[in-house]
């Protein structure tokens, strides 16, 4: 690996610490403003039933998706194209996993059972995010990439992220620590390139996601199809700008195996029966016993 140029290193550091700082505060701001005064309807539109049964709020996703969004558009030294494409996949991944929060039907379920009917003839809310997200994941990758071929492998390496991000939604906190768990070497590898916009797009997301934790943790409130479909698609984005095409057809291949499994595999039963895991996955978490925290 090449040396770094004496200033690479602080510049990519700044970034980052930029990226992060930005995602945090416009979430945290997009949050409270949303828990004033929804986007769409009021706050029963986006009230939902948690894995307790007890009333969580879907805001979180919508709040991750304007402070993401927000921070992509107003970041300094971000590439125009870039930026342009962060934008373009928080937006595209988080309005369209907001429309299947809102409008999605519970009929069909995971990617197979929403193509399985969409070929039978019956269009389902699942259906229309696949293949919007798949669009806008295009539509993003186009943006960067500088080769039919890598359009088309950073197309579905976006669109592949952010529907695999949406698989970890099911436990508190669970699919922001994936998040966070996949965005750091992404980070590292920008700042081991001495790369500013590099290590700031992937910051980006992981301070917007790490600055909704608390609700999410504290069970009131998740990321539900708009935050989660974003979150993966902006990391997803991160990987088209840091690795070079092995690199990405090796995570794009990650991406596809884990989504297949997930037709056949509950990753809640493994996670649950592998010791580290499930430690991870618990950290933060109150126990089931406890009520949840108040706000």
């Amino acid at each position: 690996m090449a040396r770094l140029a004496p200033r690479s290193l602080p510049r990519a550091l700044a970034g980052a610490l930029a990226g992060a700082a930005l995602g945090a505060v416009a979430a945290r701001a997009a949050y409270a403003a949303f828990t004033r005064r929804p986007p769409v309807g009021d706050a029963e539109t986006w009230a939902r039933t948690n894995h307790r049964g007890e009333p969580i709020t879907l805001l979180e996703g919508p709040a991750f998706v304007a402070g993401a969004g927000a921070a992509a558009a107003v970041m300094p030294g971000l590439p125009a194209r870039v930026r342009t494409a962060a934008v373009l996949a928080a937006a595209g991944a988080g309005g369209l996993g907001a429309y299947d929060d809102l409008y999605g039907a519970t009929s069909s379920k995971g990617f197979r059972g929403h193509l399985s009917a969409l070929a039978k003839g019956e269009v389902t809310s699942g259906a229309v995010k696949i293949l919007g997200i798949g669009v806008t994941g295009l539509a993003a990758a186009a943006l960067t990439s500088r080769t039919p071929l890598d359009v088309a492998v950073d197309g579905a390496l976006i669109a592949g992220s952010a529907n695999l991000a949406n698989l970890f939604d099911l436990r508190p906190g669970r699919a922001v620590k994936v998040g966070l768990l996949a965005g750091a070497p992404l980070l590292a590898a920008g700042l081991r390139r001495g790369d500013p916009a590099g290590a700031a797009l992937a910051a980006l997301p992981m301070g917007a996601a790490a600055a909704l934790l608390d609700e999410d943790l504290g069970e009131r409130a998740m990321l539900g199809d708009a935050g989660a479909n974003a979150l993966g698609a902006l990391l997803g984005l991160a990987v088209t700008v840091s690795l070079g095409r092995p690199g990405r057809l090796a995570v794009l291949g990650t991406v596809v195996a884990l989504t297949a499994a997930s037709e056949k595999v509950s990753f809640t039963r493994v996670i649950a029966g592998n010791p580290f895991l499930h430690r991870v996955d618990m950290l933060g978490r109150r126990p089931v016993e406890q009520a949840p925290t108040p706000r």
